[in-house]
């Protein structure tokens, strides 16, 4: 008979490229995986060679070549920005079908450095697609061509149901932004680091420079390179590394759409039906949950998204910022503890961000004099983490909580 797999397998690490953000010399999609792989092998006390699972969308093949090994389980599942939350899962399961009991999820992503640096190489990204695909043929003529014109139009679905205003969801960047303050490794730390850091308030953001209205500068995320892994270990094996494990509870994984068109409500994705999955495995829900790590590629994501794993009512998903509740000492669940994809850093796809941050908060690494200041570690000893693919399309949620 099937198991439920909750408390199978914990995270028993997690570690960043040896830079990232803007790397002025440029960089490739390959060696921040490579890099970020190799720090958490050497954080957890491992060699490569004893991976037996390797979860990395597209890259999976080239990265196991590179580092010489054959792993039991490949996974390339890619679907966007939440691939390494369903890599997550997936690992989960292998694990507790007895497959392997050590994997990897790693990413590596140059997002700048790709733009800016190798006129686009280096990156592992396909040229400007099929102009046969449907996303192509059906969408990009009603004038919704790249992603912040697509989610202006959630944007402005949700003030017009909900009667939510353009303030509401700035105060969603400037409580990002407040944590982005306490992690030194976050683009927007300070002003000394960027010229467009520090501190900001609303007018700040409703004052930005207009992308596709309702959304300006400062609801977009960043544009960055960044890699990060993560270990996966066994229950068996979970309490013999060097680093504490994080206990993976629930997870579940589904989809509403490819193409926008066929969304069914501009004000919802899939993360409903995925995150009750994952409370449903972790035996838990949202009141339990003392730590949000929702995908923030825009201040819309972040806000609908509260609304769909429980954390507020339909419509109200804002509430959650409100009055700085989920920033530093706030009286609310803090939420994007390293700055999220607003202010910390997005290469593009952001959900191995989501990952890293959730272990260090719940194994309390947070403060390592690398990964945060004073105020920047939390007590939470439970968290719900979203990623979200596509344009709203895909989702995958994770329940973790901290070793007793």
């Amino acid at each position: 008979m099937p198991s439920n797999p909750s408390m199978s397998a914990a995270i028993v690490g997690a570690a960043e490229s040896d830079k990232i953000g803007y790397i002025e010399e440029g960089t490739t999609s390959q060696l921040l995986a490579i890099q970020a792989i190799s720090n958490v092998c050497n954080q957890v006390g491992i060699k490569p060679s004893e991976i037996e699972g390797l979860y990395a969308t597209n890259t999976t093949n080239s990265i196991a070549e590179y580092l010489g090994i054959k792993p039991k389980v490949i996974d390339t599942t890619s679907v966007g920005g939440c691939s390494f939350v369903m890599h997550v899962h997936h690992a989960m399961m292998a694990i507790n079908a007895g497959i392997i009991d050590i994997a990897v999820v790693a990413h590596g992503e140059a997002g700048w450095s790709g733009a800016r640096k190798n006129q686009g190489k280096g990156t592992y990204r396909a040229g400007p697609g099929d102009p046969w695909q449907a996303d192509v043929m059906w969408v990009n003529p009603y004038g919704t061509t790249g992603a912040p014109s697509q989610y202006s139009h959630a944007f402005t679905r949700h003030m017009h149901r909900y009667g939510s205003t353009q303030e509401q969801f700035a105060q969603i960047a400037v409580t990002t932004r407040d944590w982005a303050t306490l992690n030194p490794r976050a683009i927007m730390f300070s002003k000394e680091t960027n010229p467009a850091g520090g501190k900001i308030g609303i007018s700040d953001v409703m004052n930005s420079r207009l992308i596709s209205w309702p959304l300006k500068l400062l609801d977009v995320c960043l544009v960055t390179d960044h890699g990060g892994a993560v270990v996966i270990a066994s229950a068996e094996r979970a309490r013999s590394f060097w680093t504490k494990p994080v206990w993976i509870a629930g997870a579940g994984e589904t989809m509403s759409h490819q193409n926008m068109l066929e969304m069914d409500d501009f004000t919802a994705t899939s993360a409903r039906r995925s995150a009750n999955v994952a409370y449903k495995m972790a035996g838990m829900g949202p009141r339990e949950m003392e730590l949000a790590m929702l995908y923030d590629s825009f201040t819309i994501t972040a806000g609908i998204t509260a609304e769909l794993v429980g954390l507020t009512k339909l419509g109200e998903g804002p509430s959650l910022w409100e009055g700085g509740k989920a920033g530093p000492g706030g009286s609310g669940i803090p939420v994007n503890t390293n700055g999220g994809g607003l202010s910390f850093s997005h290469s593009g796809q952001y959900g191995m961000m989501l990952l890293i941050e959730a272990y260090r908060q719940l194994s309390g690494t947070a403060e390592d004099g690398v990964n945060g200041l004073p105020g920047k570690q939390t007590n939470a000893k439970t968290a719900i983490v979203n990623g979200t693919g596509g344009v709203l399309s895909v989702t995958a949620n994770l329940v973790l909580v901290a070793d007793d």
